[in-house]
């Protein structure tokens, strides 16, 4: 889980910087072009500004990545023992990637936290930015300005995103391989793969991008002037959201996302079947 989730996000990274620029651009009705905004990136530092923000990544998917994978590979595997089968029901595969993904998204929020915010601050004006080093950087200040309770800040939606991705990228690939290695045999393994995780990226991206949407917003939101915050909570982020931008606003960016995502989940997923291979253990 760990190898596989650290080599997709190192692929991933650029994708990852534009997504969550255009988000921040969306909600202050700025141009959501992946173009324009790759220009900006491009032009506030080069190639290597699309990779801010990586070792938070890392962090992120060394805690998260290897939770949310490793526990629902073994939840999986328990259940098979259960049911005596090579398969497992969709009720089975349900819960076990909520546990995974709610357990593996709260353990992980401070790095998720300090990625976000990192991927943020050069869009931000020169005096509201908040310059961290790096993440360790980043999550040391945040405990000690904000306090240790602060780490978790944006938790909920944080979760909430964690288990409709988890949900949609293992439900839907496991399914999709369970009927096609029935079509097609389980001979044709890297076909019946392939196919399973295109079909496991769609599903991702459009279940997953309104919550991942509403966790940027949250993530990276400062202090008004009288001390508030722009959103209390998950459910006013939601609300102001529908109101200032319409329904259609919390798919602001889904091409870009889903490039972002989509090849995410297929490098995880292969990555997965390819690394497990190689350690021995049964696919």
């Amino acid at each position: 889980g760990t190898l596989s989730a650290v080599t997709a996000t190192c692929c991933i990274q650029p994708m990852d910087m534009i997504k969550v620029r255009i988000q921040l651009r969306s909600e202050g009705g700025g141009s959501t072009s992946p173009f324009s905004v790759a220009r900006e990136i491009y032009g506030a530092g080069g190639v290597k500004e699309f990779y801010k923000g990586l070792d938070a990544a890392i962090m992120r998917q060394l805690v998260y990545g290897t939770l949310r994978l490793g526990i629902y590979f073994n939840l999986i595997e328990y259940y098979k023992k259960e049911n005596g089968t090579s398969t497992t029901t969709f009720a089975q595969k349900t819960q076990a990637s909520l546990f995974a993904g709610t357990f593996g998204s709260f353990v992980g929020n401070p790095a998720d936290l300090a990625l976000v915010r990192l991927q943020a601050d050069s869009s931000m004006p020169v005096e509201e930015r908040r310059n961290y080093k790096s993440v360790f950087d980043a999550v040391q200040r945040i405990a000690s300005e904000e306090g240790i309770t602060a780490l978790w800040k944006g938790a909920v939606p944080t979760m909430t995103r964690a288990v409709s991705l988890n949900i949609a990228m293992m439900v839907s690939y496991d399914t999709a391989r369970e009927k096609l290695e029935a079509m097609w045999g389980k001979e044709n393994k890297y076909k019946v793969s392939m196919s399973a995780s295109m079909v496991s990226a769609v599903c991702t991206a459009v279940f997953s991008l309104p919550f991942d949407n509403m966790k940027t917003k949250i993530q990276k939101q400062k202090a008004l002037p009288d001390g508030s915050l722009p959103y209390k909570n998950l459910a006013d982020c939601f609300k102001k959201s529908l109101a200032k931008e319409g329904p259609t606003g919390f798919w602001a960016g889904l091409p870009t996302y889903y490039f972002r995502v989509g090849p995410h989940s297929i490098i995880t997923l292969l990555a997965a079947e390819q690394y497990r291979r190689m350690l021995g253990i049964k696919a």
